[in-house]
């Protein structure tokens, strides 16, 4: 099994900064699950879900990483590398911001610095899994040069695998 070097877990754009959770991340973080619709979890709940985060940073050497603004430094959502429904050796790139945040080019941008910090690993492939409805997130992918692999069905709906190849 190859080994790779840990992630960077500060990141920053022109205009955004990609760090480490804290624990003062736990009512942005509640805010941003409430908009799927299904309730807002309770901080308590999410503080101990960001403890899980940093454990498994730890373990794996890749991170899911609160997003904030430069200006403001207002928290925007998260981006980073999971195993979700793939490899540690060939993690997925997830993230998700407030809807107020989207249309602003934030989400590629943050992903984008993710690609980066991936690639600084040593891994020669990334994935990605997004809902067929999710039109705006393929879009940031498609501009990330991510590319199709195969659809697949899962309880809630068509899932599209995509795949980028890191230099």
């Amino acid at each position: 099994m190859a080994t790779y070097e840990t992630m960077p877990y500060h990141l920053e754009t022109e205009r955004l900064i990609l760090r480490p959770w804290a624990e003062s991340d736990a009512e942005g973080f509640s805010d941003l699950l409430a908009e799927r619709g299904r309730g807002k979890p309770p901080v308590e709940r999410i503080r101990t879900s960001i403890g899980e985060l940093l454990a498994a940073t730890e373990t794996t050497g890749i991170a899911l990483l609160p997003i904030q603004r430069r200006e403001g430094g207002d928290f925007l959502g998260y981006a980073g590398l999971i195993i979700g429904r793939s490899t540690l050796e060939e993690p997925e790139i997830a993230y998700e911001l407030f809807q107020r945040a989207h249309g602003q080019g934030y989400a590629t941008e943050a992903a984008g610095a993710v690609l980066g910090a991936a690639a600084a690993t040593g891994r020669k492939r990334l994935w990605s899994t997004v809902a067929t409805w999710n039109a705006a997130s393929l879009r940031v992918l498609e501009k990330l040069a991510f590319e199709r692999d195969r659809v697949s069905m899962e309880e809630n709906g068509e899932v599209v695998w995509l795949t980028r190849t890191l230099p």
